[in-house]
């Protein structure tokens, strides 16, 4: 009979824990499910709570971690519709601009208001505008490109340095009819890396862009060299510089200096040149010292798996 007991005692006490137990489960799933419906309604900062004991504790941990990552790419979604809009009203100005003038001119030209050497002074003009509007699309097309993950790259071995000579060879009648000096210390020996040629020269491109359009400089040093595991490129100006508190956001798309340099440009090209570094596992970086000079520096892997 007390053995008996004993069961019934035993049997009821396993019953009232499983009860409890039972009990504990249900009110925490009850409460995520609260939580879950909240966070649906748009409170993103709600949090599913467990105790340490609790049984459901693993899952309302897990809960909450894709609930974070998710409230994370929210963030990063309204991050890049502002910056879209924001693209999209300088993209309103930056097109519209200098369209309205090319026009002026070539109609200018086309009801013979201007003749003679003046009228081939609008020629001039106009395609200079017309190379410039040209330049802007081109940097918008790959900044979306690069955007969405949908420019490919097609990495071959190549001799860098030679690369680097034959895209300088172009800018050579650029920096002369800018009166530009230029100095350019490019090893002899041959040193080849994994790379996409369009890609390094659009970053060869921008900087040296950059430097003509902001600097106000008269001289532009492009030096290589290789160091470790890496090729090195650095390309210098003499001009008027970049301020300090700028440095860390010049390679941010949309942004522009307003103080240290002027504001012709897209605000794209060294985001473009830090976005196509990356994909070559490299890095850029810029340094400046006002009113003496700008260096940018570009860092490749000399050997890498891409």
């Amino acid at each position: 009979m007390d053995i008996l007991l004993g069961l019934v005692i035993i049997l009821t006490v396993a019953v009232l824990i499983l009860t409890a137990y039972i009990h504990n489960i249900r009110k925490s799933l009850k409460n995520m499910l609260l939580v879950l419906n909240d966070i649906e309604k748009g409170n993103a900062n709600r949090k599913v709570l467990a105790g340490d004991g609790d049984i459901t504790s693993d899952i309302c941990y897990k809960l909450n971690e894709i609930v974070s990552g998710y409230n994370s790419r929210i963030v990063e979604l309204k991050e890049s519709e502002k910056a879209y809009k924001q693209l999209l009203t300088n993209l309103s100005h930056d097109v519209r601009t200098p369209l309205t003038s090319l026009i002026g001119y070539l109609d200018a030209i086309d009801n013979k208001v201007v003749e003679g050497a003046e009228k081939d002074g609008y020629m001039e003009i106009a395609r200079n505008k017309a190379y410039n509007l040209k330049d802007f699309i081109d940097k918008l097309f790959e900044w979306f490109k690069l955007d969405s993950k949908e420019r490919p790259f097609y990495f071959q071995s190549i001799d860098i340095n030679e690369l680097t000579r034959s895209i300088l060879a172009d800018w050579i009648p650029v920096f002369e009819k800018n009166s530009i000096t230029f100095h350019v210390d490019i090893p002899e020996t041959e040193c080849n890396i994994l790379i996409d040629i369009n890609a390094y020269t659009r970053m060869i491109n921008n900087i040296l862009q950059n430097s003509l359009d902001h600097s106000g400089g008269t001289q532009i040093d492009i030096s290589m060299m290789q160091k470790s595991d890496t090729t090195v490129i650095i390309i210098s100006d003499n001009g008027k510089g970049i301020a300090e508190k700028e440095i860390p956001f010049i390679f941010d798309r949309l942004y522009k200096c307003d103080q240290s340099r002027s504001r012709k440009g897209t605000g794209l090209g060294l985001s473009i040149v830090k976005e196509l570094a990356a994909a070559h596992h490299g890095t850029i970086s810029a340094a400046s010292i006002s009113k003496e000079k700008t260096a940018f520096t570009i860092t490749l892997p000399m050997e890498k798996a891409l």
